[in-house]
């Protein structure tokens, strides 16, 4: 490790792993899912409710800038802007869900990982804020994996939306 003139030490920034790199690849194929069903469900968007395009909205936000921030170089100053947007993005997709929900007017299991991203979403810019790299890495991979591609996923089965467009 390099050490700066004031004696501090400079941590390298962390490159992508194996796993990064599903997560960044898993993120992509749902974004082109997101898009090609949101394309094909065109004639339908006058019917969709405005929480719901804010709810879309966030979502791709997170889903665009998911691959950057995990495949680009880490701790720079872009890296820490697109990492607040991205926390932002993910915060907002979390609490504008509570306002989705199915046709029972009901939540549903996947309301589960909102309430997780609305925890971790403040602790994941915090613990870059104090420089815990571990934590801050397992906070994002977390949110990544359950909150934008396993909930993701359950957007597509079950009659719902952006499933029976794309499928229908």
């Amino acid at each position: 490790m390099a050490t700066m003139a004031d004696g501090a030490k400079r941590v390298k920034p962390l490159t992508p792993d194996l796993y990064e790199k599903l997560l960044s690849a898993g993120a992509i194929v749902l974004l082109a899912a997101v898009i090609v069903a949101l394309a094909k469900g065109y004639p339908h968007w006058g019917q969709v409710p405005g929480i719901v395009w804010a709810h879309l909205v966030t979502i791709l936000i997170a889903l665009v800038l998911t691959p950057v921030m995990l495949l680009r170089p880490r701790g720079t100053r872009l890296h820490r802007q697109l990492g607040k947007i991205w926390v932002v993005a993910m915060f907002l997709t979390a609490a504008i869900s509570f306002g989705v929900r199915g046709s029972s007017g009901q939540f549903s299991l996947i309301h589960i990982l909102s309430v997780f991203v609305v925890v971790m979403a403040p602790l994941v810019w915090l613990s870059a804020r104090q420089h815990n790299i571990v934590r801050h890495r397992r906070i994002v991979r977390g949110m990544v994996t359950g909150a934008l591609l396993i909930a993701g996923f359950f957007t597509f089965p079950f009659g719902r939306m952006l499933g029976s467009w794309l499928f229908g």
